[in-house]
């Protein structure tokens, strides 16, 4: 099979376009026919291996454990293994897996659902990473709930354009922070309010942040909080080498016990329990994946810088 490889660390100068032996099932595995893949924030630390915590954390220290990237996906099941009994070969599904940059991947019934009829292969790759985050963050860290007052700030990129659609979905009044590029886009999924950070500010009174853009201080963020709100903070950049965005989680964890406001950084997983609820949200048509680009399986070190000046308007996918 085709897929993209790296066998050290750096910049997408590292990545290339090779042949390797299609994966075996296994006993409990499932081997997929890529159909689509998506460009996820964390493809450019893992390609990278910067911050160095991520090295420390599992995924190699000298250079990365899996050789080719990509988590996202949908596609089609290719192969089953004997224990294996949710999935047949042929049944169209979505989800991660460990290397969805390729032709074909392994994955396991966990980790993997049926596709939303109403969706295309590329839409359905979009879902998985950016969603497990808007969904974790809005449900189980910031506890939203009706009528509340929630601001997205970089509502426009991956996780944003999920965000501002879930919280609707959750019966929020949501307003949305983005470039001027985006503005319109973000009102069309729903936002009530959106902010042009280039132009102006967006006030105070909100009882959950999300903050997906990294670049506010916990000072001017909780400021913009309610008494007793909440902030989720989501990846964002910067901070050196070693930590990089993880320095802002630690300091809202270290200022937490000391506020009535809830600060709460967030680590997202992968689970078939939020791909069945998010599935149930675009089948009833509260939840649509929005593309900014598609490129080809050859153009994936295009599509990670493309990915990361994060000027995109939603998801970036690939098509294979």
């Amino acid at each position: 099979m085709k897929a993209i490889v790296q066998n050290e660390y750096g910049t997408t100068d590292v990545l290339a376009l090779t042949e390797l032996p299609e994966p075996e099932a296994g006993p409990d595995g499932v081997v997929v026919r890529i159909r689509a893949a998506a460009v996820d924030p964390g493809v450019w630390h893992l390609m990278g291996g910067t911050p160095y915590l991520v090295r420390l954390m599992g995924f190699g220290v000298r250079r990365p454990k899996a050789r080719v990237r990509g988590l996202d996906f949908a596609g089609v099941v290719h192969a089953v293994g004997a224990d294996v009994t949710r999935f047949r070969v042929g049944a169209e599904v979505f989800g991660t897996c460990q290397g969805s940059f390729a032709e074909y991947a392994l994955t396991t019934v966990d980790k993997i659902a049926r596709k939303p009829e109403k969706l295309g292969f590329e839409e359905a790759a979009a879902i998985p990473i950016s969603a497990f985050t808007a969904l974790q963050a809005l449900r189980d860290r910031g506890r939203v709930a009706p009528r509340q007052k929630v601001l997205i700030i970089g509502a426009g990129g991956g996780v944003g354009t999920f965000a501002v659609q879930i919280a609707k979905a959750f019966g929020a009044q949501v307003d949305g922070v983005c470039g001027p590029a985006k503005v319109d886009l973000v009102r069309s999924l729903g936002a009530d309010t959106v902010f042009d950070y280039t132009r102006e500010g967006f006030g105070g009174g909100y009882d959950l942040i999300l903050d997906t853009a990294g670049n506010r201080s916990l000072t001017s963020l909780r400021k913009s909080l309610t008494p007793r709100g909440t902030l989720v903070i989501v990846g964002g950049e910067g901070e050196g080498r070693w930590i990089g965005p993880v320095a802002r989680n630690l300091r809202a964890l270290l200022l937490g016990p000391f506020v009535k406001q809830k600060l709460r950084g967030l680590f997202s997983t992968e689970n078939q329990d939020d791909l069945q609820t998010l599935r149930a949200l675009v089948e009833a048509g509260k939840v649509k994946p929005v593309i900014d680009r598609a490129f080809s399986l050859a153009e994936v070190p295009e599509a990670i810088r493309y990915a990361n000046k994060g000027h995109a308007r939603g998801k970036v996918v690939i098509t294979v």
